[in-house]
């Protein structure tokens, strides 16, 4: 290894601090530099050189200090206020690139311990002047620049295509529920197990039937509450109707088939898991299944906690959020949380014929479905809704019983290869992450 010289970044560079508002900066033709990686623009520059653009302030995450990005500019650009300017003394003597790709590569060695603050921390100019870096000979620095550049840009390229083949599962992801829906998935299953009139089993005309009939005999006061307030659901038009389904399946809007629509509760939570009800929120099912890894608690009446205890195969749908994708996502629960209950934000959806939840939380994100809900979604002040009774107007393709499992069984399989396969692409993105730094780490200990 060379033992290059060290210098301090005061002795070799001019440090100074950004002038520009960022928030007030009238947008230009000249590059405006900012903590994030992207510039926004200005109508007039502070600077016209080669920099290294350092935040000045950045922010505490759970009490750890980061800093994100240190900057390469040059030509005429302004700078934030909350940014500072170093300039080499010599361009040649030492090179801005190398520099600032020094910095970057050690920044949490070099520069995040020179922090200082809790939520928000601040790094002192005074204090980047006294960072210690190699000199090697300016050639050897071109050399490195050089290099790193061409690694960032081979970098550049296989993220671009690794988010090509992310988007790839996605919509791979989509095309199985879709199919799963439109009884593509089924095709050759239905030719062994033809339509049997009047079975539920085989025939979603009797299925639908059936649903009705147990509907009407539900004693339980939840239903003869919500009987009270049900509107009547509309038929279902030629017109709303997104495809064909096959012999044997039914049209329903999912107010048909639900009878039981509940709020959760407005309490207070809090992490007191001395309280007497686990609550389940929002960040509990956003991922598409039950995470109880950060669980909250509060206290329930007796009376509450009965309304709103859940059963196996109970869903529970996402009912407001700042993201449209996050809102109607509809979750089934497994056995193992029942008996939790659940926050505001969510809304429950129970059946007389608890597999059926079990199906529809398993094909809930097909396209067809997920545009019924996110077309229409108001907006005020950021947060998208939907209601009880937009959730009833959803339409849904209802297949035979045991249709339902043969689809669950087949789509599981399928996004179980799909899951497996954005294993081995998040595996290779890593890999080239390592692989780049241990090419740079190797780079620098020549330094």
């Amino acid at each position: 290894m060379n033992e290059w010289k060290k210098v301090k970044i005061g002795d070799v560079c001019e440090i100074i601090k950004g002038a520009t508002g960022i928030a007030s900066a009238e947008p230009g033709e000249y590059p405006l530099v900012v903590t994030a990686v992207e510039r926004k623009t200005c109508s007039s520059f502070q600077f016209d050189c080669e920099a290294v653009c350092i935040p000045l302030v950045s922010s505490s995450g759970h009490g750890k200090k980061s800093l994100k990005n240190v900057h390469y500019q040059s030509g005429k650009f302004a700078l934030g206020t909350i940014l500072c300017a170093v300039i080499p003394n010599d361009s040649n003597e030492l090179d801005a690139r190398f520099l600032r790709q020094y910095l970057q590569f050690y920044k949490d060695i070099i520069l995040v311990p020179l922090m200082k603050g809790a939520a928000n921390v601040s790094l002192s100019m005074k204090d980047i002047a006294t960072v210690e870096i190699p000199l090697p000979p300016i050639e050897k620095q071109r050399e490195l620049s050089e290099l790193f550049v061409s690694l960032q840009e081979k970098e550049k390229i296989l993220n671009e295509e690794y988010e090509k083949q992310f988007e790839y599962t996605k919509q791979l992801r989509q095309n199985i529920l879709q199919d799963a829906i439109e009884g593509r998935l089924t095709e050759e299953w239905r030719k062994n197990n033809p339509v049997v009139k009047g079975n539920p089993d085989f025939d979603a005309e009797a299925l639908f039937e059936k649903i009705q009939e147990e509907k009407c005999h539900t004693d339980s006061e939840l239903l003869r509450n919500s009987k009270k307030k049900e509107k009547s659901l509309p038929e279902i038009t030629e017109d709303e109707k997104p495809f064909e389904i096959p012999e044997g399946w039914k049209w329903v809007r999912l107010g048909e088939i639900v009878y039981s629509v509940v709020y959760g509760t407005s309490s207070k939570c809090s992490y007191d898991s001395n309280q007497n009800s686990a609550i389940l929120r929002i960040p509990n099912i956003s991922l598409g299944y039950v995470d109880v890894s950060d669980l909250k608690y509060t206290n329930l009446s007796e009376i509450e906690k009965n309304e709103l205890s859940l059963k196996e195969n109970d869903l529970l749908v996402i009912r407001s959020n700042g993201s449209p994708e996050i809102v109607g996502k509809m979750v089934y629960v497994p056995k193992k949380f029942e008996n939790y209950c659940y926050a505001g934000y969510l809304i429950r959806l129970r059946f007389t014929i608890p597999s059926i939840g079990f199906y529809i939380g398993n094909i809930s994100n097909a396209k067809s479905l997920r545009n019924q809900i996110e077309e229409p979604l108001r907006s005020t002040v950021g947060i998208n809704n939907i209601n009880s009774d937009e959730i009833k107007y959803l339409i849904f393709s209802l297949p035979p019983l045991a249709e339902q499992a043969e689809i669950v069984s087949r789509v599981e399989k399928l996004l179980a290869n799909v899951t497996e396969l954005e294993n081995q692409i998040t595996e290779r993105e890593e890999m080239t992450k390592q692989l780049m730094q241990s090419i740079m780490k190797d780079a620098f200990r020549e330094v």
